[in-house]
């Protein structure tokens, strides 16, 4: 779904691009991401998976932390994210949590299928029903089974996110 190309998405785009060879040239995955508000750079990361090591350390993962971090909110709304490949399933869970506006992307999840990443497959998977997935899933009952949410709901210190 390629669009017109206008010059700041294919400025920070490049960008993102760039993270994520300069992360493959110093041994890290090769992904790339920008996350930009009002035309300025507030956040950017490359794939830390390898060198922290910590598997939801994608890039995207760590610029949404960063951004978080550097404008002091967990709601991203009104930001773009600029990424090198389209979002796995884990990162565009965070995606929409931290409520970003806009995202931009330069390969999707087949390029990185041929590069042998498992994007497509887990797009996939998590499309199943919780029964039809490769790992178990089961849900059992507890007593205080969605107690957790009633106290959420009569709290005084709850935030809509």
């Amino acid at each position: 779904m390629m669009k017109s190309q206008d010059q700041p998405d294919i400025k920070f785009l490049t960008r993102a691009v760039q993270l994520a060879r300069e992360n493959v040239a110093i041994g890290g995955g090769p992904f790339g991401a920008v996350i930009v508000k009002d035309g300025e750079v507030v956040a950017e990361s490359a794939n830390q998976v390898i060198s922290i090591p910590d598997p939801t350390a994608h890039a995207e993962i760590q610029t949404i932390r960063l951004a978080a971090k550097n404008l002091n909110t967990f709601n991203l709304t009104g930001t773009t994210l600029y990424t090198s490949c389209e979002p796995c399933p884990m990162c565009l869970g965070a995606v929409y949590w931290s409520r970003i506006s806009r995202i931009v992307f330069a390969s999707d999840r087949h390029d990185a299928d041929l590069a042998g990443f498992r994007d497509a497959e887990l797009y996939e998977e998590i499309s199943q029903v919780p029964e039809k997935r490769h790992t178990p899933f089961e849900q059992l009952d507890v007593p205080e089974k969605g107690m957790e949410f009633t106290d959420w709901k009569n709290s005084h210190i709850k935030i809509d996110y």
